[in-house]
């Protein structure tokens, strides 16, 4: 929200020298972000001027120029600059005459965009200055000619200050306004909240007009109906609409130059006076208005939501097809206007427009943000809307449009109006006593809770132990006494509130879950990867892909509005993302990755149906029912991890060659992450449809029953995939399922006895077929082998001389150790006998000599 300091300062008195920097400390004490300041960013002399005569001078190149003698400071006075009162100015455009009061800049004044004036040679003249048209002046984009002082009815005094005359020495400061603070879109509000910071008195414009809507029960001759048969959640779409009329307007008249600046600082363009008019009032209290030509208008307004099929063109000219839940103003003819976001065509007020028709009114919240992202139809009215417009005030600003209109476009009002008013009062909040102080940690008086509140507009009756709180009608946000207590805090002063840390009451804390996802992330962070954050949204090939191991479809949930139409729905693996974030690093010249993710993935079960129809309102808790329903509409999200290596694991330095990564790096991390966790993980020979065929490798956990579970897949991507991805052949991946890891993960950690007696090591080289899996046969080894085996691994895949083609040697080195005693050496060959026999009884394996 911009505020231009000359608006504010008609509402609060700001003390002398008041700067933007005051402005905005004052408005951060009370909770309003700072955003910036705005200006029209002209210094200098810029003085008004009268062109005393000129003559016309064709070009060579076509063009014709006006060498004019312009006078910019009464006779025998020094020029604002401190040259001549008479100045010879060139000037290129064609509609100004003699004796017309223009804008000239002399010479040492910089205009917007950091143009500087000064005296120079042009067109065989020393041009003393410039005659200067709205554009230049950052009043606008009209540049057909230069900006003649009459157009806007201005006949001021020769050498008169022309930036104080057009508004264009004020400024305006910026604030962001929270999505619960909708009243603060006005200066109106703003200066409200200003007179909360500083203490100065605030003069509410909108009290200042109530006489001028006492009349408007009666009927203004339009006729107005309100029907609402598809009500939102219960909330009828309209509960306040107010009309008036005004006769005889001069639609062309010219806006004035004060309100085109006021407009401008405060973010808006100005487009005619009318339409300008009901901008101005709209920024002024936070109303919306709309004008309507009542010439053009067919019968009686209705006010009701949009017929199946129904199309209307919106004052940008698009034909939109309206939706059942979007709300319209309707005559005979059809839909006039799509309530709270924009006006028809149909009606539009134009220069030739005589009578027009105000209307102020109040919608609903929830109605117009949805029909704003339906259509992709943002507007300023819509943003005040979205978070509630104050109901009360929708007389005094139709009352305030009249009488702009009146005293700018001439023309008279009816002396009647209609009006109706079927809002809810917001309902009172029960304020215990102590509740603020005892949140905030403030011992707050009793005085300064109950002027705090009176001060922010609500009206206060005391209960049995409390306050019963009746929020202003431009408060929907005060709905629960933390909110009252928010307020308190914000108005008395941020700085009461100490500095303190709070102690987390007991058993309070990360859950077990929570804790492990968090070591999860800590050790691969420590392991050398980088952790990023990949887009949850994908498309349809990408979740068939990466989301099933065999290339089969796979049931996704798809977004009814998605933010991208390409990836409407939800990622079922982490590894599309991994790879879009990898491919954009690698363009940018990143040729060593290693990324990982820890991310939800969504995995719907097929057959079931995902979602709500309506989502309860927040303003009380939910039942049991409701909540089991909300459960039950969203999909499974485990979270897994992701993970990618591409390019070198080490560089190629001095007597070292670069080392590139591989399987082996995602299987290391892969490991130890399980370690970390404390869950014993296998590897074996597996598939994936989007990982090599040959290099893939599914990752299990045994169960105590004797089952598998499977947890994950690692291996390098299809080359083919990289290709497509413009990644490097080689790229190593892995997706672990975190949660199902959690969840195996042991509840507490049993101590080992540090071993107190020697090991017997002995090595086996078995050859099989080549087909086999090396993890097989040490799986076999090791069952074989019994409980004196300690660990063994494997040290050598041996295929060449002295085996047969199709066959391999698997070496293992193998470690025996007894808790009890020192092994013999006959003790340790019959468990590495015994896991032979294993290895032979099962994949026929021959031992190598």
């Amino acid at each position: 929200m911009r505020i231009p300091i000359s608006w504010l300062s008609e509402f609060v008195e700001l003390p002398v020298g008041t700067s933007v920097d005051d402005i905005h400390a004052a408005l951060v004490s009370v909770g309003l972000e700072e955003e910036g300041s705005h200006d029209f960013d002209i210094d200098g002399p810029v003085v008004v001027g009268e062109v005393l005569e000129f003559s016309e001078e064709p070009q060579t190149n076509g063009k014709t120029i006006r060498w004019c003698s312009v006078r910019v400071a009464p006779p025998g006075v020094a020029a604002a600059d401190g040259g001549a009162d008479v100045r010879g100015i060139v000037c290129g455009a064609p509609n100004f005459f003699v004796g017309d009061k223009v804008v000239v800049t002399l010479p040492g004044a910089v205009l917007p965009g950091g143009f500087a004036i000064a005296a120079r040679k042009t067109y065989g003249h020393i041009s003393d200055g410039m005659i200067a048209s709205a554009r230049e002046l950052g009043l606008g984009e009209e540049h057909d000619g230069i900006l003649r002082l009459a157009s806007l009815g201005l006949d001021p005094e020769v050498g008169t200050d022309a930036l104080n005359l057009l508004g264009l020495d004020d400024a305006a400061v910026e604030v962001n306004v929270t999505p619960d603070r909708g009243y603060a879109f006005s200066i109106r509000g703003i200066a409200r909240e200003y007179a909360h910071a500083t203490g100065v008195v605030f003069r509410d414009p909108a009290v200042e007009l109530q006489s001028a809507t006492a009349d408007l029960d009666a009927h203004s001759g339009v006729e107005v109906t309100i029907d609402d048969r598809a009500p939102i959640r219960g909330r009828v779409g309209a509960s306040v609409f107010v009309t008036r009329v005004v006769r005889g307007v001069d639609a062309a008249a010219a806006t004035p130059s004060w309100m085109i600046a006021r407009l401008k600082l405060a973010g808006i363009r100005s487009v005619s006076l009318l339409v300008d008019i009901t901008n101005y009032v709209m920024i002024e209290l936070g109303q919306p208005l709309h004008g309507y030509d009542l010439d053009r208008l067919d019968g009686p307004i209705v006010v009701r939501r949009a017929e199946p099929g129904e199309t209307l063109t919106t004052l940008d000219s698009h034909v939109r097809t309206l939706d059942g839940e979007d709300l319209v103003i309707a005559d005979a003819s059809g839909a006039i206007g799509l309530a709270g976001v924009m006006g028809g065509l149909s009606t539009e007020i134009t220069d030739e427009t005589v009578d027009v028709l105000i209307e102020a009114a109040n919608f609903d919240p929830v109605t117009i943000a949805r029909t704003v992202r339906r259509h992709k139809l943002p507007s300023e009215a819509s943003k005040r809307f979205e978070r509630g417009v104050d109901p009360e005030v929708a007389a005094a600003a139709a009352a305030r449009a009249v009488q702009l209109i009146e005293e700018l476009a001439g023309g008279h009002a009816d002396s009647l109006g209609s009006r109706y008013h079927a809002h809810e009062q917001l309902t009172p909040i029960f304020l215990p006593d102590a509740y603020i102080s005892s949140l905030v940690g403030v011992d707050y008086t009793d005085a300064e809770i109950t002027d705090s509140l009176i001060e922010i507009g609500a009206t206060l009756e005391y209960a049995h132990d409390g306050l019963l709180v009746a929020p202003p009608s431009w408060r929907p946000d005060l709905t629960h006494k933390a909110t009252l207590a928010e307020e308190v805090a914000r108005i008395v002063g941020y700085a009461r509130i100490p500095s303190i840390i709070p102690v987390a009451p007991s058993g309070r804390g990360f859950t077990r879950e929570q804790k492990l996802r968090r070591l999860a992330g800590d050790t691969l962070a420590a392991s050398g990867s980088t952790e990023v954050l990949g887009s949850p949204f994908v498309n349809a090939e990408l979740n068939t892909v990466f989301g099933s191991a065999d290339g089969s479809p796979v049931t996704a949930i798809k977004l009814a509005n998605p933010l991208d139409a390409e990836s409407p729905f939800l990622r079922t693996s982490t590894l599309p993302g991994l790879i879009d974030i990898a491919r954009r690093n690698l363009s940018r010249g990143l040729t060593d990755l290693a990324l990982f993710e820890v991310g939800a993935v969504f995995l719907p079960e097929p057959g079931v149906t995902y979602g709500v129809t309506e989502v309860p309102l927040g303003a009380s808790l939910p039942s049991a029912e409701t909540l089991a329903e909300l459960n039950a509409s969203i999909p499974p999200q485990p979270w897994h991890v992701g993970l990618l290596f591409l390019g070198n694991s080490v560089d190629k330095q001095p007597g070292q060659n670069a080392i590139p990564v591989g399987v082996a790096d995602a299987l290391d991390t892969v490991r130890l992450l399980a370690d970390a966790l404390d869950v014993p993980v296998s590897v074996r020979q597996g598939s994936h449809a989007a990982m090599h065929p040959g290099r893939t490798a599914e990752v299990t956990v045994a169960l105590p029953t004797g089952d598998e579970v499977l947890v994950g897949y690692v291996g390098e991507l299809l080359p083919a995939l990289a290709e497509q991805y413009h990644l490097p052949r080689v790229v190593a991946v892995a997706e672990i399922d975190l949660s199902a890891l959690i969840e195996l993960a042991a509840r507490s950690v049993e101590a080992t006895p540090l071993a107190g007696y020697p090991a017997a090591t002995q090595d086996v080289s078995l050859v099989v077929a080549e087909t086999v899996a090396a993890g097989e046969v040490q799986r076999a080894v090791a069952a074989g082998a019994g409980e004196l085996l300690e660990s063994i691994r494997l040290v050598d895949d041996y295929r060449s001389t002295g085996i047969d083609e199709g066959y391999k040697s698997l070496t293992f080195a193998l470690r025996f150790r007894a808790s009890d005693r020192t092994l013999t050496a006959a003790e340790a060959s019959d468990s590495r006998l015994a896991g032979v026999a294993e290895a032979v009884r099962q994949f026929g394996a021959v031992v190598r000599e």
